[in-house]
């Protein structure tokens, strides 16, 4: 089930099923913002992704020498989740654990996911809870696709920029294509001018571009510069830009927590940017998608 909130800037829809994000539409300019998920490319919006960010090495990993099975992106975005309070600028979902989880993820734990409407800004809004008795490990992330080129303009997705906060040049990593996981000896650089650089054409021909330690700002500009959407992640360690080659979507990802590094094999409380929340303890992370 979709629910909807707006104002005069924004009309704002998310669903039950993940508690995704399925539209941003931008009243003033009379256009969709969210890619509308087009099965022929890629057939999601702005998935949560949870307890795991992207895959762990072999699609498993280990707790205290028990290993678990996992897949890409963890179960939260295929969960159905509860809405659990509406306001005319807000909608909040809850997940809970179940037998079902525990097959992949042995912990208790409680997912709140609020999103907030305020004025041409839409707030994520993470809550993780430990309702267990030991120490939870997990990362969490979000996988927002903005339409572009925007609807209703002609360029095409080339001549648009992303845009950073006032970089020379980032570093970032690729996926190994086998396993699916960083590969950390192999670092990329990304060459900006003014700390914009264009949507090149084969700039995800190897999946996504995976940055560490470097962005809490970065948007995506028309061809002549104008701003057309900024998402801040202030203190998010980790981030995320891929698209499907051919498409008409960017994603910008920010992440608490990535994928493991190719060939990680040690206990997931020896993950780097891992999160460790002791029994009862809360989590709190948000992030900012702001149109222009």
């Amino acid at each position: 089930m979709l629910h909807t909130i707006e104002n005069d800037y924004l009309r704002v829809s998310v669903d039950d099923h993940g508690a995704e994000l399925c539209s941003i539409f931008d009243k003033v300019h009379n256009r969709e913002v969210i890619w509308q998920a087009d099965p022929a490319y890629w057939k999601r919006h702005a998935p949560v992704l949870f307890p795991n960010v992207g895959r762990h090495f072999e699609d498993h990993y280990r707790i205290n020498g028990t290993e678990y099975p996992s897949k890409q992106h963890g179960f939260a975005r295929d969960s159905e989740f509860t809405c659990v309070d509406m306001t005319a600028d807000s909608i909040t979902h809850k997940l809970k654990s179940s037998d079902a989880t525990k097959e992949n993820y042995p912990f208790d734990f409680e997912l709140k996911i609020k999103h907030v409407l305020e004025k041409n800004q839409v707030s994520v809004c993470w809550e993780v809870v430990n309702h267990s008795n030991e120490t939870m490990y997990f990362t969490i992330g979000g996988h927002p696709a903005f339409n572009v080129p925007a609807q209703g303009n002609d360029s095409p997705k080339e001549d648009y920029l992303l845009t950073f906060n006032g970089e020379k040049s980032l570093t970032y990593l690729l996926l190994d294509p086998a396993s699916g996981t960083a590969l950390p000896d192999q670092t990329k650089t990304l060459e900006l001018t003014d700390g914009t650089c264009h949507i090149d054409a084969h700039m995800f021909d190897n999946d996504a571009l995976v940055f560490d330690n470097q962005i809490e700002k970065a948007g995506i500009a028309f061809p002549d510069g104008t701003p057309y959407l900024e998402l801040n992640c202030h203190r998010f360690p980790n981030f995320g830009i891929w698209s499907v080659p051919g498409s008409s979507f960017v994603c910008l990802e920010p992440w608490m927590g990535r994928c493991d590094d190719c060939g990680f094999k040690g206990n997931l409380s020896e993950k780097a940017n891992i999160n460790a929340l002791n029994a009862d303890e809360i989590f709190n992370a948000s992030y900012e998608i702001k149109i222009y």
